[in-house]
């Protein structure tokens, strides 16, 4: 069902699903744990989940897949069965501010609008909300990837996370 490596026109890079090459999976959890750190088995599980459907990881390599310079992860969102939750969108510091960001967004797009045919994707943000409304995404109600509360938690209330949606 998934795609092949996706090479971006004209340059030497590629947009691959991360289980379909494994052999990117210890650089791609060097790479997040790099901005989030976490226990190398944690992270190395949930990039081992990655599926042609969801969760999805997906990595921007370069041609040859020599090299990991960005992740993200789609999710399913429990309650909203045509959409999904982006997280874990990282760039390899070295190649920051060179349009990687954007385009692994916008294949993260094309992937889900085209293979999984999903209509709209939610991400929550700390301090990139300005990015993300550059690339056409914009601020709605916090929401749950695991569906609704029906109360609120405590820990939520002084949150400083910004909910994001883009209809595909």
């Amino acid at each position: 069902m998934g795609l092949p490596p996706f090479n971006v026109t004209g340059s030497p890079f590629n947009v691959v699903p991360i289980h379909n090459y494994p052999e990117l999976m210890k650089d791609t959890c060097a790479l997040i744990n790099s901005e989030w750190p976490r226990s190398e088995t944690a992270r190395m599980r949930s990039l081992e989940a990655s599926c042609d459907t969801l969760p999805c990881s997906l990595v921007l390599t370069t041609e040859g897949m020599g090299r990991v310079i960005a992740h993200l992860k789609l999710s399913p969102i429990t309650s909203k069965k045509k959409a999904c939750f982006v997280e874990s969108v990282v760039v390899d510091k070295k190649y920051r501010g060179q349009g990687f960001g954007k385009l692994i967004m916008k294949f993260a797009e094309d992937y889900c609008r085209v293979v999984l045919d999903l209509k709209t994707i939610y991400l929550s943000t700390i301090d990139q909300d300005g990015f993300y409304e550059r690339i056409g995404y914009e601020y709605c109600e916090r929401i749950s990837m695991y569906g609704p509360r029906h109360c609120e938690l405590p820990s939520l209330q002084n949150a400083k996370k910004k909910y994001m949606k883009k209809v595909l």
